[in-house]
């Protein structure tokens, strides 16, 4: 500080009023540090030499906002600052470099939009209204199922606007040419082609793996011939595209299945402001299941078998019906067969008439009329089981004949009945149980036939029983609790005794102790 501001602050000093100057300090705890302390603290400024005895200093009250200028008592003309001036400036920051650049972007800095979008992972599935993505494999490029729609007073054509997912709907535009014989052929908007050179993905995820054609969907004509392309004959533009329809079959959150186009075609008169007026459609619509699929998807519970509903079996991933024989008119084995209902316990026969065949022949052939065909391999644990989950299912167990026990050398040992045993029980709660099979096998009886007889038919049974395997918990063990059931007027002879016990002796507590040593005995009996 220069002499002329030291002389400034003083005169300013000696104008405030004396009960405004600073006192001495009489409380320790209101000491200032000496000059050797305030120096030791000021970091960056100009060290002062400590001559002669050790001086204190005193601070003003007037204020504790903002830096204090502290001036010695003893004679001198030294200025101490107890906030140096290194705290009004920023600190020195580090150097950046290569190495730590990162390292002070990632912990100053926040989202940018760069990093937003490159992080960014395409989504699962469509959303409704979400654009459509597609892509060209000649080009390795990913666009857009494009929708030109008209903007302003012309209705001119505007090629950048999107088709949305599940949204179907109609735009109309218009194109103006200067010289229709050039664009004829050179301007795609003209050109079928370029409304189906190209593959739909069925979700936007499909957007990592571009090489798996599993995600992506191709852009097929609804007729059977192909659209001729632009061509200029004369003074005509052939085959110039008017109407595109576009039809998008869905399938929930597996996206799009199936995409179909078909076009209306115009011919134009080559003409200085020949005019066009084209019409795009895009409709979206469920992907149809096959009738096939509903016939071999039954449901019998959901998730628990309903008595009475279809016994599930699954063989390769088809899921199908357990069935036992029917018999026709004449007793015979028909190609129609019983359905299986689960909890019902039954039993169906038929005459089989055999052909002149082998052994083994003749033992497949019935084997297959006894189980049916297909032959079940797995049985629906619940009556909702997906044939996809194959936890959902469990095996059937079974038991062919045995040629060996049965001691037979020249005979032929063949099935003549089945019985199916399924084992069941009741899961969950009480209140809402589900019936669930545990377990199914498959048990046959056989009989020998001596090659030497002449065997024209042999009598087969199939039979199905439901065994109930359920476990019910143990009823509750704990002791009854007493309803105690008292009059309203139970303690008013208690009431009475009381207060006359007040007013003929003082101090007496017998009728408070009759009723404690009551009340004592009735929860003792509770206890018990």
């Amino acid at each position: 500080m220069c002499p002329s501001q030291l002389a400034l602050l003083q005169v300013l000093f000696l104008m405030v009023p004396e009960g405004g100057r600073p006192q001495p300090s009489s409380s320790p705890s209101e000491a200032v540090p000496t000059p050797s302390t305030v120096e030791s603290r000021t970091q960056g400024g100009t060290p002062q030499s400590s001559e002669g005895p050790e001086t204190h200093w005193t601070v003003p009250e007037i204020s504790t906002v903002g830096p204090t200028v502290v001036t010695p008592s003893a004679p001198g003309n030294r200025t101490v600052d107890l906030f140096p001036a290194k705290l009004n400036y920023f600190q020195k920051l580090q150097k950046v470099n290569a190495t730590n650049f990162q390292a002070l972007a990632t912990e100053f800095g926040g989202r940018s939009f760069t990093s937003t979008f490159q992080n960014q992972s395409p989504a699962p599935f469509y959303r409704a209204g979400d654009p459509i993505l597609t892509y060209f494999p000649k080009w390795s490029v990913i666009s857009l199922l494009r929708q030109p729609a008209g903007v302003g007073a012309g209705g001119l054509c505007a090629e950048s606007n999107p088709a949305g997912f599940l949204e179907s709907k109609s735009t109309t535009c218009a194109r103006f040419f200067k010289n229709l014989a050039n664009s004829c052929t050179l301007d795609p908007a003209l050109n079928a082609a370029s409304y189906y050179n190209f593959t739909v993905l069925k979700v936007p995820r499909g957007m990592t793996d571009l090489q798996n054609m599993k995600f992506q969907v191709p852009v097929t004509l609804v007729s059977q011939s192909q659209p001729g392309s632009p061509l200029l004959a004369g003074n005509t533009c052939q085959n110039v595209v008017s109407q595109v329809i576009y039809e998008i079959e869905t399938n929930g959150t597996l996206g799009i299945q199936k995409v179909s186009v078909s076009f209306g075609q115009t011919n134009l008169t080559v003409e200085p402001g020949t005019a066009l007026q084209q019409h795009f459609i895009t409709r979206f619509r469920a992907f149809p299941q096959s009738t096939a699929a509903f016939l071999t998807r039954p449901r019998s519970g959901n998730p628990g078998y309903i008595v009475g509903k279809p016994l599930l079996a699954l063989t390769s991933d088809i899921r199908h019906s357990m069935t036992l024989l029917q018999s026709q008119g004449d007793g015979t084995c028909s190609v129609k067969r019983h359905e299986v209902q689960f909890g019902v316990n039954a039993i169906s026969g038929c005459k089989h008439r055999l052909r002149k065949m082998d052994c083994s022949h003749l033992q497949q052939e019935i084997y297959q009329t006894l189980h049916g065909r297909p032959r079940p391999e797995l049985v629906a644990i619940f009556g909702n089981a997906d044939p996809a989950q194959k936890g959902e299912w469990t095996r059937i167990l079974s038991r062919n004949c045995s040629v060996s026990a049965l001691h037979c050398t020249s005979c032929c040992v063949i099935p003549i009945a089945l019985e199916i045993q399924v084992l069941w029980a009741y899961i969950g709660l009480q209140s809402n149980p589900q019936a669930h099979v545990s377990g199914a096998r498959f048990l046959y009886q056989c009989q020998s036939i001596q090659d030497s007889q002449q065997v024209t038919e042999v009598s087969l049974t199939t039979v199905v029983t439901f065994v109930d395997i359920t476990q019910k918990p143990e009823p509750p063990r704990g002791q009854p609790r007493m309803d105690w059931k008292l009059p309203f007027d139970f303690f008013l002879p208690f009431k009475v005794a009381f207060s006359r016990g007040v007013d003929s002796q003082k101090g007496s507590i017998s009728p408070i102790l009759l009723l404690c040593l009551f009340l004592l005995g009735v929860l003792n009996l509770e206890t018990k």
